[in-house]
């Protein structure tokens, strides 16, 4: 399944993107907002496209080159919280515009062979990086070496699991017998933690716990914080960021760095901005999609 960008009118709107201006795309992907970013910006602006994943940054490299009257566009192969490092290696003193899709995209999810997702049995790594070196910290290592209470905090504190505490538990157990290698010996190990009914509600009963071993492996709560805090040094006066969330824990944590800048930025929508029901229809992974922006004051 091809990746479709979330809330793409919304988002491009609410960068309210100036002709020949300077923007960001801080999650490029495959490059669905940048293209229309770029078109938005013409031959005059200027767009860097972030992205962890290079092949996905050379995917959104061919697909934005074919453009005619394109802007100038730096393609960089980083982690959005560097985003001042990122512009002052590029000699950008200030942007008009910043847009962060937080969410994964679906070739992460249906064939990154990283074990993002519960469907396909794969190695448990869950990181950005498509070759993650040995320092860094994956799934297998945490559900593998870290003990029964981390685990649990990180299922509880990242996703809200309910039953946090009993799949941590299982999980001790289940090692005791063996290294835990695969996603699908994860999700059997989950599916004996939880209640019958819990495992045949409407979303996957292994949902909660991807989600929040993919969130610390690759510390996204501290990256969020990163790329906010840096906000107010790299936007002029009027511009906007836009941050794409796609489930509570994020959104929480995205309104609430957004508001401990006041002095500094304004929040546009009081609510977020949501899928429309036609969006949904084309594309219903976008239905947990919530989209904030904030202007530089």
């Amino acid at each position: 399944m091809s990746h479709i960008p979330v809330l793409l009118h919304e988002s491009l709107e609410g960068l309210a993107i100036q002709e020949g201006g300077v923007y960001v795309d801080c999650t490029t992907n495959r490059g669905g907002h940048s293209l229309e970013i770029a078109k938005a910006l013409g031959k005059n602006g200027t767009l860097v496209c972030i992205d962890l994943d290079q092949v996905a940054l050379e995917e959104a490299k061919n697909k934005l080159d074919a453009l005619e009257d394109k802007p100038t566009i730096h393609y960089v192969h980083s982690n959005f919280r560097h985003l001042q490092a990122v512009l002052a290696d590029l000699q950008i003193e200030k942007v008009n515009g910043v847009l962060a899709d937080l969410g994964l995209s679906s070739q992460e999810l249906d064939s990154s062979k990283r074990g993002f997702s519960f469907r396909f049995d794969e190695p448990l790594l869950m990181t950005f990086h498509a070759s993650p070196s040995e320092d860094m910290t994956t799934a297998y290592d945490i559900v593998n070496t870290w003990n029964e209470e981390s685990i649990a905090d990180v299922l509880y504190g990242f996703a809200d699991e309910t039953y946090s505490r009993r799949i941590a538990k299982r999980i001790i157990d289940a090692r005791q017998r063996g290294k835990i290698e695969t996603t699908l010996q994860l999700v059997d190990i989950i599916a004996s933690a939880v209640p019958a009914d819990y495992r045949h509600k409407k979303t996957h009963f292994a949902t909660k716990t991807f989600q929040a071993l993919r969130m610390a492996v690759n510390d996204e709560l501290g990256s969020i914080h990163d790329l906010i805090s840096s906000l107010p040094h790299v936007l002029q006066v009027g511009g906007r960021a836009a941050i794409i969330t796609f489930h509570s824990t994020e959104d929480r944590i995205v309104k609430k760095e957004l508001r401990s800048l006041p002095e500094s930025l304004t929040i546009i929508n009081k609510k977020a901005i949501v899928p429309t029901d036609e969006e949904l229809e084309h594309n219903p992974r976008a239905r947990s999609a919530q989209l904030r922006i904030a202007e530089k004051i």
